[in-house]
């Protein structure tokens, strides 16, 4: 006769934490098994006053959190489970849920021993309990790895070489969160499609989550005009402006060396790096990012 190990409990497969320079702002990301738990959490959690805004990205979830320690009013079937607190530390970050029957096994057990998570304090639950927990994270910058021109009209393609790399160079330091195919101005001398990408990573460890990617990307790309840029921070906002503009016609590479704020570094500087520096501010924006501007619209 089949057994399960732990019928009542579903692990997160991972917790993921990014925060600010200042330590004002968090994305937490949860990596989740079950969907509809998932989308269960997504609706109430988003009743937290330490929650900004949650979205659903792929296989993960997505809180934006402010830090602060607050006491939830929990009531049945309306608002049964929250989250409760959240502190940043220079290495850690400290998150504490709650929740009432259900939403308490997915406060307390659920999360305590999700991959990504250093340490935890947990309460029994189940039933009609009340329970709840604190996790550690380590605090991960946000790093934004943008690519263009790896192929020729012979063979290849960037949008592959870009996620089999970023999926070579994931570790315990550095967490994969995303690819995004971002559709550029279809200039005369694209190899086809005109697009470029970016691929988003949480991690301790920039400086070498960089070197190895560029490594690999150097020893397999088939041109002589790859272009890979690096944006690390929280929030690539002030890319914006440029990339629109390479969506919607050709522009001059010399427009990016006064971008990022010190926050963006030109890996490698083929003519592809227009293209890679444009793709970083519409990851996760697939609808945007997959946008086709004729120059008109």
């Amino acid at each position: 006769m089949e057994k399960l190990a732990e019928p009542y409990i579903i692990h997160y497969p991972r917790i993921v934490g990014i925060a600010d320079e200042n330590g004002e702002n968090v994305e937490l990301i949860e990596f989740f098994d079950c969907i509809g738990g998932a989308m269960w959490s997504r609706h109430h959690y988003a009743r937290s006053p330490l929650v900004r805004s949650v979205r659903n990205v792929g296989s993960t979830m997505r809180y934006q959190l402010v830090p602060g320690q607050v006491d939830l009013d929990l009531v049945g079937s309306a608002f049964p489970a929250g989250i409760c607190g959240l502190s940043i530390g220079d290495r850690e970050i400290a998150v504490s849920y709650l929740g009432m029957g259900g939403g308490g096994v997915g406060a307390s057990s659920c999360r305590s021993f999700a991959g990504g998570v250093t340490r935890c304090r947990t309460d029994p639950s189940g039933g009609g309990r009340t329970a709840g927990s604190t996790v550690w994270i380590p605090r991960n910058q946000r790093v934004l790895i943008g690519v263009d021109d790896t192929d020729t009209p012979e063979e290849g393609a960037t949008w592959t070489l870009a996620h089999n790399i970023a999926r070579a160079v994931e570790d315990d330091e550095s967490c994969y969160l995303s690819h995004t195919i971002v559709q550029l101005f279809p200039v005369e001398f694209r190899t086809k499609n005109c697009v470029s990408i970016v691929c988003e990573f949480a991690t301790t460890n920039p400086g070498r989550l960089i070197g190895r990617y560029r490594s690999l990307l150097e020893r397999y790309t088939l041109s002589d005009d790859t272009g890979m840029a690096a944006y690390t921070g929280f929030d690539p906002g002030e890319l914006v402006e440029f990339a629109w503009e390479a969506k919607r016609g050709q522009v001059d590479p010399a427009a990016i060396e006064s971008l990022g704020n010190g926050r963006l570094r030109l890996v490698m500087k083929g003519r592809g790096i227009v293209g890679a520096v444009a793709a970083i501010p519409f990851y996760t924006r697939y609808e945007e990012a997959l946008l086709l501007c004729t120059g008109k619209s």
